[in-house]
């Protein structure tokens, strides 16, 4: 049995490291990395079966090496894990990739990858990246969590030139988040009686992102 346990760690390290990492997902990584600090400010709107909340106004801030920071004054952002596409959270432990061929996003061709890490640390099971490789950069990337369920990040630019996205829509799980209920500001109704209902619930966040002020 010792021999089987010991055989298979050797065949997984073997495979881990002949895997690596993607040449073109270093490349976009290389272009984040340059990008030290950034804020902008930030148009939300929630698509909640139960939830009617209108339009929310906030301020993103990110700094290389630590988690987006989300300040509004009237309502707690949700769901914060799904709204961080600097990559950090995804790399922040050792990981391996896998080809996954092409994918087809309104007749555009795109690059698939999965990131599956290999630390037990890292808050993630798999991801799938979709890859722009013409204008390097991630176009979409859907995350399964270990806690929070899994979330679906598009991501639309300004212009082919930018990193930043403009505008990115949030596809979540809503079984598996704890939503801020209280802090959503008082201008928000919330249907109880079917927030309470059985069935699989899921959501949208339509994020308009805009007056990017960046430090290189």
């Amino acid at each position: 049995m010792k021999w089987r346990l010991l055989i298979w760690i050797c065949l997984y390290c073997f495979t881990a490291k002949a895997q690596g990492i993607d040449p073109d997902l270093l490349k976009i990584k290389q272009r984040m990395d340059s990008i030290l600090q950034f804020s902008a400010n930030l148009k939300l709107n929630v698509d909640i079966d139960f939830i009617n909340m209108p339009a929310k106004y906030a301020r993103m801030n990110y700094t290389k090496g630590k988690p987006v920071k989300f300040s509004s004054e009237d309502f707690v952002m949700i769901p914060k894990r799904g709204l961080d596409f600097s990559l950090n959270s995804l790399m922040e432990f050792p990981f391996i990739t896998v080809p996954r061929g092409e994918a087809i996003r309104n007749g555009r061709k795109f690059k698939a990858i999965n990131i599956i890490p290999t630390d037990q640390r890292a808050d993630f099971s798999i991801a799938l990246l979709l890859l722009d490789l013409q204008h390097n950069r991630v176009a979409e990337t859907e995350i399964n969590t270990k806690k929070d369920g899994a979330y679906n990040l598009l991501l639309q630019y300004e212009n082919s030139s930018k990193i930043l996205p403009s505008q990115v829509e949030v596809n979540f799980e809503i079984e598996k988040i704890r939503i801020p209920l209280n802090f959503m500001g008082k201008d928000t109704d919330i249907d109880r009686k079917k927030m309470r209902s059985e069935g699989p619930k899921s959501g949208k966040i339509f994020l308009q992102i805009s007056n990017y002020q960046i430090r290189y």
